[in-house]
């Protein structure tokens, strides 16, 4: 079963190392690491990784979590499993039909920022129109003004993000976390400058 693991450790020589060590002890078995970001001397990664039959996740969580300075953020099963999907192969899928990219873009986001769903809505005078999303989210929506990438309220099951895409508003849901970091909002962001101008061609 593929779990996807952020973690937060000090961006020193030797920590990444230590992690996969206390993954592999405890049973787990690493397919792949993402950078997602650096701050204050410390790195935050997503580790994609499986488990061997009987293993739970919290013993690799207790053994990441007993190394000094490591902090488990959250983990949870990775439905894309496989491998991690990233910028670049959203960018190349985009181009390979223009004039679908922004649906294409909503499409791919799941993979991209492991989040379980995506959506493309557009406010009306009454409410909110869904114009394109992904089979996981919700039909019905509710968003203020969004004139930047941003974190969402979300609720009680997803926390959840927005930001402007032209007259539209891209927004992503994750069950039960991570909260989106300040580099996911920048991606989205330059993901959707980016599909806007294929779109326009």
């Amino acid at each position: 079963m593929p779990y996807l693991m952020r973690v937060e450790l000090p961006d020193v020589p030797g920590s990444l190392g230590r992690v996969a060590s206390a993954i592999g002890e405890a049973g787990g078995d690493i397919d792949a690491i993402e950078i997602v970001e650096k701050r204050d001397g410390f790195a935050v990664d997503d580790v994609l990784l499986e488990m061997a039959p009987g293993t739970m996740p919290d013993s690799v969580v207790s053994a990441c979590s007993v190394l000094d300075g490591v902090t488990v953020l959250w983990i949870n099963r990775y439905a894309a499993g496989g491998n991690l999907f990233l910028d670049l192969e959203v960018v190349e899928s985009l181009t390979e039909d223009p004039a679908s990219a922004a649906d294409r873009l909503v499409d791919l986001l799941p993979i991209a920022f492991r989040v379980d769903w995506a959506a493309r809505v557009r406010p009306t005078g009454t409410g909110v129109a869904v114009v394109h999303a992904t089979d996981a989210a919700p039909s019905e929506f509710t968003i203020g003004q969004v004139e930047s990438p941003t974190r969402l309220p979300g609720d009680d099951v997803y926390v959840e993000c927005a930001a402007p895409f032209g007259q539209d508003v891209v927004l992503m849901g994750r069950r039960g976390g991570p909260e989106f970091l300040d580099s996911e909002l920048a991606r989205l962001q330059h993901l959707i400058g980016l599909a806007t101008t294929i779109t326009r061609g």
